[in-house]
């Protein structure tokens, strides 16, 4: 215990005296602190426009000024005073914003710094209500529940399929995990760029994306390589977690407004995850699974969209949203290398190191599905 204290009580030590002595004072030369304002959230009602912010930055920061298209407004601050780093407040602008015009709203500090946010068409934010919650679980299992079921109402037809049949298939789901791991790891260090510099988006993305991958291995590893249910399993779960992303986009669309948006991606989402379905099937070829468990995989990999769309219309915040999508690349990683393992295992061919032309042919299928259907998703 003394190896433990002894080296903790130095660094207080050293630390208080960092503190009290103030050494880097003879660095200073009249600099201004580092400033730094992050736009997290915005609402448009009918008593004008409000933002929720964060800062960043070296020092407190004091909001002094507000301009709304180049012009200096009244405003309030909730809660008002300084915001130390990290701290967040909402910033209330009695603004008369008109239907479908673009408004640009720049935030000036005390020491003269300046934050623009943009609003290219402003219209009404949805209020949230309770009773929305139910419309919104509709939404969100036609979106996540309703077509990895449809996907996996093709399970019997894939029992017919032979050995190369089986590779295929396989090779399919590796394909299709890909794509979603891709594009959920560009959608995250996305979002990531948005959110406050303290938080290190694009670094959080990285060690959550590792985390997820390393913690799902080791729980799926504890009985051996997983195979048939257990494999479908992880599959479902990965899916689900890339779904919780697809939720928070639609349900951070219809928060906007932006109700055409979301309902083009409600559609294009449902598309794309029918062939999800698909690839959770897949493993269950050579093992049946009881009827049951079709029941909890389509529940396992579309029910996660329900609480996305819930936390995106609510809570939504760039950071936590990036995170969610981190976590889901992560588990979607570890289902690749397991369908990987899984595939090696069943055909024979790669022990002579060639790789087989149904390999290359469902990896090749899945990615072009997965892409084609995506079209309707990206905009």
């Amino acid at each position: 215990m003394l190896w433990i204290a002894l080296p903790l009580f130095l660094l207080g030590l050293a630390a208080t005296w960092l503190v009290v002595s103030d050494p880097l004072r003879a660095f200073n030369n009249g600099a201004p602190p580092v400033e730094r304002l992050t736009f997290e959230r915005r609402i448009l009602d009918n008593s004008g426009i409000h933002l929720f912010v964060r800062a960043g930055g070296s020092e407190p920061l004091t909001i002094a000024q507000v301009q709304v298209d180049d012009a200096y407004w009244t405003f309030t601050q909730d809660p008002p005073g300084d915001l130390g780093r990290l701290a967040t407040a909402w910033i209330h602008i009695p603004f008369p914003w008109t239907l479908g015009e673009a408004h640009e709203v720049r935030v000036v500090t005390k020491l003269g710094t300046t934050f623009d946010h943009e609003i290219p068409v402003a219209v009404r934010t949805p209020e949230a209500q309770s009773g929305q919650l139910v419309p919104q679980a509709v939404l969100g299992a036609f979106v996540g529940i309703v077509p990895v079921a449809i996907g996996l109402m093709f399970y019997p037809t894939l029992r017919g399929v032979g050995s190369q049949g089986m590779s295929f298939l396989l090779a399919l789901t590796i394909g299709l995990l890909a794509f979603l791991f891709v594009d959920a790891l560009e959608d995250a260090l996305e979002l990531a760029g948005e959110a406050a510099a303290a938080f290190q988006g694009h670094v959080m993305v990285v060690l959550a994306a590792l985390v997820s991958f390393l913690l799902l291995w080791a729980i799926g590893r504890r009985r051996g390589a997983p195979t048939g249910l257990a494999l479908a399993t992880y599959i479902s779960l990965g899916i689900g977690l890339h779904n919780l992303g697809e939720g928070l986009a639609i349900g951070a669309a219809f928060t906007a407004g932006a109700a055409g948006l979301g309902i083009f991606l409600v559609l294009g989402f449902t598309l794309h995850n029918i062939t999800e379905g698909i690839g959770i099937a897949a493993p269950l070829v050579k093992e049946p699974p009881p009827p049951s468990a079709f029941v909890w995989l389509a529940l396992l990999a579309g029910a996660p969209a329900i609480l996305g769309m819930w936390l995106g219309s609510l809570a939504y915040s760039p950071q936590w949203a990036a995170l969610a999508l981190a976590v889901g690349a992560g588990a979607i990683l570890q289902v690749i290398v397991e369908v990987g393992a899984y595939l090696r295992r069943l055909d024979e061919r790669w022990k002579t190191a060639s790789v087989p032309v149904s390999v290359i042919g469902g990896l090749v299928v899945g990615l072009s599905l997965m892409y084609a259907t995506a079209v309707l998703v990206k905009v």
